[in-house]
């Protein structure tokens, strides 16, 4: 599985690329710093017939350049990319943040545990879940 995770916190990134690495599965991991880079990513990878595509999207919402939000929604508005699950992953209880991602069309909204033993729980339960449990088709946009 290809996981794109965009996301600018560094002491975030460390978490969750270790709490990936735990687990042992065999994923290719891209990160990407901040939504304009994420979305030339997505629109280059597009256009090589989805071969380089994500199958799964961890996203932050406070990012520099293009926030999150207007990244899920450039995503979800374009007909080869929105069956990308994009799961947002932010620091932000907010019932504003969490209605206006699912009113983007979000696949799933999750707060950032401060606990890092909670953090990491997180990220491998995340994984799990989008790895072994559910189905996603094969070759989804590519």
């Amino acid at each position: 599985m290809h996981i794109l995770i965009i996301e600018d916190n560094e002491g975030d990134l460390l978490l969750i690329t270790e709490a990936l690495k735990e687990n042992k599965k065999n994923n290719t991991i891209t990160i990407l710093k901040d939504g304009l880079e994420a979305i030339n990513f997505l629109e280059n990878a597009e256009k090589c017939s989805g071969t380089n595509s994500p199958d799964l999207i961890l996203l932050d919402i406070n990012l520099p350049k293009m926030n999150g939000q207007e990244v899920l929604t450039t995503i979800k508005s374009n007909d080869n990319l929105k069956g990308i699950p994009v799961i947002i992953f932010t620091i932000s209880s907010s019932e504003r943040d969490i209605f206006e991602s699912y009113n983007n069309h979000a696949n799933c909204y999750i707060t950032k545990p401060v606990d890092v033993f909670d953090f990491v729980k997180v990220i491998s339960s995340i994984e799990n879940f989008w790895a072994s449990i559910i189905q996603l088709p094969l070759n989804l946009n590519k």
